[in-house]
C-alpha cells in the first residue's frame, strides 16, 4: 500500500517555488517560480534578484526614493529569471508555479514563451494597473490562471 500523505503535483511544484524564494536577497518581497512541462517535468526555476554581474551589495533594494535609487529599475523578477534560466528549446503548453501573481512585463514574456497556465500563491497587488493589465492579456490570449490551494502541511528542511 502506498503512503497516503505524499505530495500531489501542485504541492510539489509550489514547494519548489517557495524554496526558491529563499535564494532572493530582496528584504521586502521574495518571489520564486517553477516552470513545469505538460508531463510534470521541471523545466526551470527562478527567483527575484539582480542581473548577473550586478552585485547585490552595489545596487539598491529600497522600495522608496527616486526611481534610480530603488530596486524597480534593476531587479529581475522570478518569472523572468525562470524563463531566462531555461536551456531547452520549447516551453509550449507548460505551466508556471509562482509565489506572486506576475506583473505585466513578466506576463508578456510568459505568453510569448507559450506558457498555458499560471498557478499563483498570492495576488496582493491585484488592484494595481500592472496586475490588471496582466489579467487582461492572459484572458485575451487564453492563458489560464488559478490560485494555489494550500494543503496546510508543514515541511521542515534540515540537515
Amino acid at each position: 500500500m502506498k503512503k497516503p500523505d505524499y505530495l500531489k503535483w501542485d504541492e510539489y511544484f509550489m514547494g519548489i517555488a517557495l524554496l526558491s524564494t529563499e535564494r532572493s536577497k530582496d528584504p521586502s518581497t521574495s518571489v520564486g517560480a517553477c516552470i513545469v512541462s505538460q508531463d510534470n517535468k521541471i523545466l526551470s526555476v527562478g527567483y527575484n534578484g539582480m542581473p548577473i554581474g550586478c552585485s547585490d551589495d552595489d545596487f539598491p533594494w529600497n522600495r522608496e526614493g527616486s526611481p534610480y535609487d530603488t530596486k524597480y529599475f534593476y531587479v529581475c523578477h522570478a518569472e523572468m529569471n525562470a524563463i531566462l534560466n531555461y536551456t531547452g528549446t520549447a516551453m509550449h503548453d507548460a505551466k508556471i508555479y509562482t509565489t506572486l501573481f506576475p506583473c505585466n512585463e513578466c506576463t508578456k514574456a510568459l505568453i510569448q514563451k507559450g506558457i498555458k497556465e499560471i498557478i499563483y500563491m498570492c495576488d496582493k497587488y491585484s488592484e494595481t494597473d500592472s496586475v490588471r493589465a496582466s489579467k487582461r492579456m492572459l484572458d485575451a490570449s487564453g492563458v489560464t490562471y488559478r490560485l494555489y490551494e494550500p494543503i496546510n502541511k508543514d515541511i521542515t528542511l534540515s540537515l
